[in-house]
């Protein structure tokens, strides 16, 4: 029987909570201070750890140290409930985060979850051993380090009921690791509804997201129920965040710390259990900065971050993906066309500005255009369409600097725009592999390579240097 250990100095509210958690099969023992804690600790290592985050000597999180990397589960309860204090909990390693007084509702939700936690646990070590025979992870295709850095951040994230950030650029696949953190956590058997909240209207959002009564409006002949009911013990992914109406942030902030809410036409609160997962193709910051995002609801949703790197810098992940989304167009279609060497070495070198998405539409179109099995001639110009997008930076030379110095600055700004590529990146220069090698072997003897040029420095994303 899993046992739980209850933290609180109020004998009242342990008493409370020892009952909830037995109702919920759990055994349990309580300590009103970080110093009884950690001698329960000591004497029977619990599974879950259910703490208020103010105790007579202490905060509750200083107990993340006494458990160490021992995989026990921490819940913090607080009275004093922030923005800050929430944001800092989660991110320090808690479960969830509870508002006293405690929803008996929402407490016994999060206690059943725990009895699934070994079992996810087991399953995303079961997906690492598939990443590495396969180079998948959940939804995601590519082994590239790019990647391994967002599948150990998934892993991490998925049985937690933290708050997930996903950024990136329009096409790096937010959708699919959202429904990836949903497949990997206690509840992926709830539903799972994806919102962009820049494809609705203005005027209709609030009662998209929060439903509306019958009357509340004209054309409101019946209830209906918003995004945030039907996804009641699943997750809500939310699409291009930054497009939301300042006053609908204010009203998702409320519903992210209480879990409650309001349809339109109505003053009474209605609850959900949801786990929310963002997205933005803005840099976060800077959409703060704009006023396109409350800086208060960024707070409470970067609480995990996870950044999905653009396709031009996945390296090789372009050409396993191509052959994979190939490979689905012929078991659909029974047949068994695959790609020329010099089409997957075009594909490499191009900068997919679209990323995933525009790669998909490639795929589609060279399989319609094929004539034969061998794809070898397509009617996509991606060498075109990659100089062009490597063209959009731009170096000022002054005058007066040496040809040297600004051959060096141009040298850098392109490999930059080509995410360190170096194959493409000599194309656009117009000059030999062998040659930009020679040069950076020249640049790194005289100290002169930039902090992101050195990291990289032998990794060519698949190109080796030439002899």
């Amino acid at each position: 029987m899993p046992h739980i250990l209850i933290v609180d100095d109020d004998e009242n509210a342990c008493a409370a909570l020892s009952e909830i958690v037995a109702i919920e099969g759990f055994t349990s023992a309580t300590a009103g201070s970080l110093r009884e804690a950690r001698l329960q600790i000591g004497w029977h290592m619990p599974d879950a750890v259910l703490a208020d985050l103010r105790l007579p000597d202490g905060n509750g999180m200083e107990l993340f140290s006494e458990l160490g990397s021992s995989g026990v589960e921490v819940i913090l309860t607080t009275g004093y409930a922030s923005v800050e204090s929430a944001v800092e909990a989660l991110r320090a390693g808690a479960t969830d985060y509870l508002v006293k007084p405690i929803n008996v509702a929402r407490l016994q939700t999060v206690l059943r979850r725990l009895a699934t936690t070994g079992e996810l646990k087991a399953e995303i070590h079961s997906l690492r051993g598939e990443l590495r025979r396969y180079g998948r992870f959940g939804r995601l295709l590519g082994g590239s380090e790019a990647m391994q850095v967002v599948y150990d951040q998934l892993a991490r994230v998925a049985p937690t009921e933290a708050t997930v950030l996903l950024i990136g650029e329009s096409g790096t696949g937010k959708e699919l690791a959202a429904q990836t953190v949903h497949e990997l956590s206690s509840r992926r058997r709830q539903p799972f509804l994806a919102v962009n909240c820049g494809a609705i209207s203005p005027t209709l959002i609030e009662t998209e997201m929060f439903g509306h009564e019958r009357g509340s409006f004209t054309g409101a002949d019946r209830q209906h129920k918003g995004y945030f009911e039907r996804a009641d013990g699943g997750t809500l992914f939310l699409d291009e965040i930054t497009e939301m109406p300042a006053e609908l942030q204010v009203k998702l902030l409320r519903v992210l710390e209480t879990g409650t809410f309001m349809r339109v036409g109505t003053n009474r609160e209605c609850h959900a259990d949801v786990r929310v997962l963002a997205a933005t193709n803005r840099n976060p910051e800077e959409a703060v900065a704009e006023g396109k995002l409350r800086a208060d609801l960024f707070h409470r949703l970067n609480v995990f971050p996870v950044e999905l790197p653009p396709l031009r810098a996945r390296g090789d992940d372009v050409v396993q993906i191509a052959n994979t989304m190939l490979e689905q167009l012929n078991a659909e279609q029974g047949t068994q066309r695959r790609f020329a060497p010099s089409v997957l070495d075009s594909l490499r070198m191009h900068a997919w500005p679209g990323n995933v998405r525009e790669l998909r539409n490639f795929v589609q179109r060279a399989y319609i255009m094929a004539d034969q099995d061998v794809i070898a001639e397509v009617q996509v110009p991606l060498q075109v369409a990659a100089t062009q997008a490597a063209g959009t930076a731009v170096v000022s030379v002054p005058v007066g600097m040496s040809l040297a110095d600004a051959d060096r600055q141009l040298i850098f700004a392109t490999l930059e725009q080509c995410a360190g590529v170096k194959k493409h990146a000599a194309e656009i220069l117009g000059i030999s592999l062998k040659t930009l090698y020679n040069r950076l072997e020249d640049y790194a003897a005289k100290g002169e390579l930039p902090e992101w040029l050195r990291a990289s420095r032998g990794n060519d994303n698949g190109t080796n240097a030439p002899n």
